[in-house]
This record gives structure tokens, C-alpha cells and sequence, in this order.
């Protein structure tokens, strides 16, 4: 029973909000036990609404042994990336042994963003690194295009060691201890400090040496196929086609040679948007681009730039504008940068349940086969010496994998754009 003091008091509350009754009558029912008995359906959506609400401060006639707490989650840590770099001191502990990694030798780490907001490297001797658990391909490593040929060829057996023992444990391994093409002999040559050849790489990654496993169809190449447009679009001076490859004719001071130096365009050497068209529509990707070029120029590489351009097939009735809008950004990123370059712009369309894919379009290898077969004066390519540098690498962010599954097909080592210029 209440005093008539507290009944007008009471009156002269204002009435509270809806969520505040709500609480009021959960949280502040002395007859909780017999409400929730006799209404167990009622009880439950109450408590359950009652426990999403906003927490507000109300006025409590009534004290309540619940509380009401929110716990927030802890934030989700991203995978750790792996880094490969020389180490800067001898200071630095690995992870995996507990010594000190000398200066100058190459060391392996897991960096991961620390919730405070900087990044936190655990740095591994190369053979410290725990690499069954993680994946060494060169385009998920920075700093993989910064190193030695040497030591990229060490994380590659690492990669192939690590694949061939977790194979062996699960029981995997073809052949018998020591017989010819088994694991096992694979994983014995890298622990003897041996070289992994082709054919252990694919008998133990199971990476065909090409896309559709095999050497690549025999492209028949001829003068007379030779246009000079493409279908009904004129092509300037240089500029040739041949079946859906638009290519450039070789400059007088453009070297053939054993070394190639191959990249994308779009997204590799310089950013360009899908709202804009038109020759100048086009931004340097990194101001190291065109120093990096010229001493590979320098350094005996011939240049060359295999990109995709679909536009200029699908855009029927613009076509002349698709071809003068690429056309004219490899030319003026050529007058910028002031090197020779062999250019192929492959047109054909991407496999659709109504066409096959065409063998020019990257992932295929239909360019590099022409510039190998018939663009190169016959020079056999050093395949260990040759590259190829694209964005699309299959990250999460990339709008395709079309530019390692290319330099797959073809043989090349594959490096992202953000390694190789550094930035």
C-alpha cells in the first residue's frame, strides 16, 4: 500500500516512454516468477526486446537484481601477410629458433595489423619459417620482386619443399622411398641443397606449365592475314592486325634479345577509368615507371606490353573511338616514358556459354606465342631471365587472376606492380 503523499508524487511523474514502461515492467515487477510462469511466450519476447534496447537512464521505483551489460566484440585479426626482405641489423630474434637473424640475410616474416593501428612483423630465418601453414606464391609475398634471383629460387624450393612433405604426410607421395618422379626424391633433392626443375614443380605443385596443359596451339602466322585496320576500324601508321590482336611494328631502336621485360597496361603501368575514354584519359601508375623501363632498356631487356581490350570488339558501333582511345594511350605513355616497346592489344571477347574464349586474351598465351615465334628474330628467350608484371594476380582486390594464369601458361616469373616499381 502506498501513502496519498506517494500516490501524488506518483501522479505528478511524467509517464515514460515506451521502452521505459518496457523495462519498468520486466526489470521492475516484484511477481516476475509467477508472470513468467503463467506466461512463458509473453516472458521471453520481453526479456528479448527488453535486452536489444538502447541503455538509457530510467527512473527505478523498484530495485532489480538483474543487470543489463553489453560486451563488444573483440575485432577480427586479418591473415598474417608474408614479407621477404634483407635484415636491416643483426638485432632482430626469429620467431622459429629464438637466435638473432645477422644482417644483410634474408629473412622471412608474418606481419599482421596490431589493433592499436601499427603493423607487427614476426621475422623467421628462411629456414625457421613455418611455410606448410602459409602460402610462398611469389605474387602473395612483398618484397618477393626485391630480392636476389637466388634467393627467389630458395623461396620456390621452400614452397616445393613445403608442399611436397605435406603431401608425403597425408599419405600423398607417388612411388616408393627414392623411386624415379616421386616426392619423396623431390623433397630429398631440396634438403641435399639441389635445384627444383619444371617438372618438379609441377609433379608436386601440380602447375601446369601451361593453361590448358599444353605447349600452346600452333598459331599460323602469315603476311597476307596482316590488315591495316581492324574489321571496320582504321588503324594509324604502325599499328597492324592480325586475326584479334591489334600489335605495333617494331621501332628501329627496338633490340630483340634473349631477356623480355613484359607487362599489363590498365592497372599495371598506368591507371585509367571505365567512365573515361580518349587518348589522354590516362595517369602515370608510379613516377619510378619510366626509370625503371629505361634501365631495362639499358640493361639489354626488350620491352614488350600485352594487355586485353575487349571494348573494341563488343563496341560495334564506336569502334574507331575504342581503337583510337587505346591506341592512343600506349602511344603517348611511350612518348612519356621514351622507350622502345613491342605492343599487343588482344580484342577478342572472354569464354561465355556462347563463345569459346579467344587464344589471344590473357590468361591464354596467343600474344606471347607471336612474339616468340615471329617477333623476336628467331633469338631463343631465357625463360629464367624473363618476366612478366601484371595486377591482376586472383587478391582479393584485383578484378581478375588473368595476369598470373597468363605468365603461368607462358613460363615467366610473375611480379605485382606494387613490388616491382615499389609503390
Amino acid at each position: 500500500k502506498t501513502s496519498p503523499a506517494s500516490r501524488l508524487q506518483h501522479r505528478k511523474t511524467p509517464p515514460p516512454h515506451a521502452h521505459h514502461l518496457l523495462m519498468l515492467v520486466v526489470f521492475g515487477n516484484p511477481n516476475l516468477s509467477a508472470f513468467s510462469s503463467a506466461n512463458p511466450s509473453l516472458w521471453n519476447l520481453l526479456l528479448l526486446g527488453a535486452r536489444t534496447l538502447p541503455s538509457l537512464p530510467l527512473p527505478r521505483p523498484f530495485s532489480s537484481p538483474f543487470r543489463l551489460s553489453i560486451t563488444r566484440a573483440a575485432p577480427l585479426m586479418a591473415s598474417p601477410k608474408v614479407v621477404a626482405e634483407y635484415a636491416k641489423s643483426g638485432r632482430s630474434a626469429c620467431k622459429g629458433c629464438g637466435k638473432n637473424i645477422p644482417a644483410g640475410s634474408l629473412r622471412l616474416g608474418l606481419s599482421t595489423k596490431d589493433p592499436r593501428g601499427f603493423d607487427m612483423t614476426k621475422w623467421h630465418h628462411l629456414d625457421c619459417f613455418p611455410a606448410a601453414s602459409r602460402s610462398l606464391a611469389s605474387a602473395e609475398i612483398k618484397g618477393y620482386s626485391l630480392l636476389k634471383v637466388s634467393d627467389q629460387e630458395a623461396l620456390r624450393n621452400l614452397e616445393v619443399a613445403a608442399a611436397t612433405k605435406s603431401s608425403i604426410d597425408e599419405g600423398c607421395g607417388a612411388g616408393e622411398d627414392g623411386s624415379e618422379g616421386s616426392k619423396k626424391t623431390v623433397l630429398k633433392k631440396i634438403m641435399a641443397g639441389g635445384t627444383v626443375t619444371e617438372e618438379d614443380d609441377e609433379r608436386v605443385l601440380k602447375k601446369p606449365k601451361h593453361e590448358d596443359g599444353k605447349e600452346g596451339e600452333e598459331i599460323v602466322f602469315s603476311i597476307s592475314d596482316i590488315k591495316s585496320n581492324y574489321k571496320d576500324a582504321s588503324l594509324p601508321p604502325k599499328w597492324k592486325a592480325f586475326q584479334t590482336v591489334i600489335f605495333r611494328e617494331a621501332d628501329d631502336d627496338l633490340r630483340d634479345s634473349d631477356k623480355i621485360a613484359a607487362f599489363d597496361f590498365d592497372g599495371c603501368l598506368v591507371n585509367t577509368s571505365l567512365k573515361r575514354i580518349g587518348p589522354d584519359a590516362w595517369s602515370l601508375r608510379c613516377p619510378a615507371i619510366p626509370e625503371k623501363l629505361q634501365n631495362l632498356y639499358n640493361d639489354g631487356y626488350k620491352l614488350a606490353i600485352f594487355t586485353n581490350e575487349s571494348n573494341i570488339e563488343r563496341w560495334k558501333n564506336k569502334r574507331q573511338q575504342a581503337v583510337d582511345s587505346k591506341i592512343g594511350r600506349l602511344e603517348n605513355f611511350m612518348k612519356l616514358v621514351k622507350v622502345p616497346m613491342q605492343i599487343f592489344i588482344a580484342c577478342g571477347l572472354g569464354k561465355s556459354k556462347d563463345l569459346v574464349e579467344d587464344p589471344f586474351r590473357k590468361p591464354k598465351p596467343g600474344m606471347w606465342r607471336i612474339l616468340e615465334k615471329h617477333f623476336n628474330s628467331g633469338i631463343t628467350i631465357d625463360m629464367d631471365r624473363s618476366f612478366f608484371v601484371g595486377d591482376a594476380a586472383g587478391r582479393s582486390n584485383d578484378h581478375s587472376d588473368a595476369d598470373i594464369k597468363f605468365a603461368r601458361a607462358v613460363g615467366l616469373k610473375f611480379h605485382v606492380p606494387e613490388d616491382f616499381f615499389g609503390a
